[in-house]
């Protein structure tokens, strides 16, 4: 496993693990960031990630992607 934050624009990734306090979790699987989903990163800018996850686009700061284990 590996941190979402290090993956490259263009990549299709699936979330094996979620990382952090409970309220952490929480907010982020409000997102749409849950066990077994599917995320592409779109584009990075200045180490942030714009993800799309399901039909929405969501950008996150590096401290949260690293938060986001993939596969």
């Amino acid at each position: 496993m590996m941190p979402l934050s290090i993956a490259r624009p263009g990549e299709t990734v699936t979330i094996q693990k979620i990382t952090g306090k409970d309220e952490v979790r929480q907010h982020l699987a409000e997102l749409g960031f849950v066990v077994g989903s599917s995320v592409t990163v779109v584009n990075e800018i200045a180490g942030n990630l714009i993800l799309q996850v399901k039909d929405s686009r969501i950008a996150l700061d590096r401290g949260l992607a690293s938060r986001i284990m993939i596969a």
